[in-house]
């Protein structure tokens, strides 16, 4: 809400490079609209992938892990959640799988804000889908284990006529057309996590609106390649550029840089890694198994095949076996058993 008071964001100077960013991210919309007609199947496979990656790694960000080898049928409700883990998890899925078929539907507003968050703890039995009742804060825990203030979001007091405000000035500054819509996007998060409106789940809650206000300004990049993998990839620089952000942030005097800087980066990952898995790169045997190593070396220090299966749906697994035969004889990897379920481990140099 502060960054859109008195069209605030537009008084953030802005050099060069965010500008030639900004382009960047544009060319790549555009020439994601031509493999949505070349490539259909391909990008089906991107998709179931991508809602399981969203699903698991939004969560895992705030500490709610499965069980391994349960994700894949959870997401795709082939299970039903067992434990308070899971039940999280799958109402995450249905919020996501509901923003992805109609992200039209949701025009930003208090209420839609309040459903999301309804849903996603719909299967815990928890009452979910209101405003926080009592002020909360945002803890940093030092390395003794001490706990510091490291934001103090809006008062519960004050949150219900702060999210009104944010949907609000946010719908006129996308109607006046004085500065690029993802930065209005960024800027809408940023506010959203700075009010922090609930007295749990703020941060999945911003990231599945991140997904609906890119989709309906027509960045669909999220359908395809997670954006929360990205994120938890990232993550240490996600919260760092939030925080940065958000300092003087009370007082209108706060800094959108970072946050803005953070945001680009990270669609811009997302642009380079979908046409890394569907252009013309792609097409050659060569290429898929340099995609395999790069996903393998960004994966947890030990996986298995189907975790590389999953992160790259458009590769055959005779293909997959090759990249990790090559790994394997460059002594990056190893294998700790036989057969596809063997677990292999990254080798720490």
């Amino acid at each position: 809400m502060k960054s859109f008071e008195f069209d605030y964001y537009l008084d953030t100077p802005l050099n060069h490079e965010a500008l030639k960013t900004i382009r960047t991210i544009g060319e790549y919309r555009g020439r994601e609209v031509l493999y949505k007609h070349q490539t259909p199947e391909v990008l089906e496979n991107l998709r179931k992938t991508a809602i399981i990656q969203s699903s698991e790694s939004s969560n895992r960000i705030e500490g709610i892990e499965v069980a391994p080898g349960r994700i894949d049928s959870l997401v795709l409700k082939q299970s039903k959640p067992v434990d308070r883990s899971e039940q999280e998890v799958a109402g995450y899925r249905d919020v996501l799988a509901a923003i992805h078929a109609h992200p039209d539907r949701y025009l930003i507003s208090p209420t839609i804000i309040t459903d999301f968050h309804r849903q996603m703890y719909r299967y815990t039995g928890e009452k979910a889908g209101h405003w926080k009742l009592k002020d909360n804060a945002i803890y940093e825990v030092r390395n003794d284990g001490k706990q510091v203030i490291r934001f103090q979001p809006v008062s519960a007091l004050k949150t219900s006529d702060y999210i009104s405000k944010l949907c609000s000035l946010y719908k006129k500054s996308l109607e006046a057309q004085k500065s690029d819509t993802l930065f209005l996007i960024a800027s809408f998060i940023l506010d959203f996590e700075c009010i922090h409106p609930f007295m749990d789940g703020n941060g999945r809650i911003g990231r599945l609106l991140t997904l609906l206000l890119l989709y309906q300004a027509g960045y669909e990049v999220g359908r395809y390649i997670s954006l929360e993998r990205i994120i938890e990839e990232s993550k240490e620089t996600y919260y760092e550029s939030l925080y940065k952000s958000s300092q003087g942030w009370h007082k209108g005097e706060h800094d959108l840089r970072p946050w803005w800087n953070y945001f680009q980066g990270m669609l811009t990952a997302a642009y380079k890694d979908f046409e890394l898995r569907v252009g013309t790169f792609t097409k050659t045997q060569g290429a898929k198994r340099e995609m395999v190593e790069n996903t393998i070396l960004r994966l947890p220090s030990h996986f298995r095949i189907s975790d590389v299966q999953r992160a790259c749906p458009t590769v055959s697994y005779p293909t997959l076996k090759r990249a990790l035969s090559e790994l394997s004889k460059k002594k990056k990897i190893r294998s700790m058993g036989k057969g596809r379920d063997a677990q292999w481990e990254q080798i720490q140099t």
